[in-house]
């Protein structure tokens, strides 16, 4: 990452850093009770969207909500419950610095990030899904008898 000691190579740095070493300036540090929970070692991860988290540091200190958007080009995050209004009474997002803010829960939709977390997902199938595949089990049952047989009549 960065090699220099002197400040203002490392303001050029990541001013004129790429989109995948940006990513590493939007970590934010993990709940202890989540590490417990989920088993993870590192202590900081990557900040994403649907992630809970709460702010520690700033004017907003103290309040939490969701992750709505991340912006990586300024290493920000818009969390849902921090909102303002213009003059003309339009509500926007006011943006959080990365490093102020601490993540509370995970969003582990992505399965490809759960993978890179080692945290095991728990499957988890709709009632929908289930009803549809005990369906084509009972057609089979009936269409399963020998071919000579003919069926029961009432």
């Amino acid at each position: 990452m960065i090699k220099s000691s002197k400040p203002r190579r490392q303001r050029f740095f990541r001013f004129n850093a790429d989109m995948h070493e940006r990513q590493h300036f939007v970590h934010a540090h993990l709940d202890k009770q989540l590490k417990q929970k989920l088993g993870i070692k590192a202590r900081a991860v990557q900040i994403s969207k649907g992630d809970s988290v709460k702010v520690m540091a700033g004017g907003n200190k103290g309040k939490t909500g969701k992750v709505t958007a991340v912006n990586m080009r300024k290493g920000s995050v818009f969390i849902d419950a921090l909102k303002k209004k213009n003059a003309r009474g339009k509500e926007y997002s006011v943006p959080v610095s990365s490093s102020n803010i601490y993540i509370t829960d995970l969003n582990l939709s992505d399965r490809l990030r759960a993978a890179k977390l080692k945290v095991k997902v728990a499957a988890e199938k709709p009632a929908a899904k289930a009803q549809k595949a005990e369906k084509p089990k009972e057609e089979n049952e009936t269409e399963a008898q020998p071919v000579g047989a003919t069926a029961p009549t009432a």
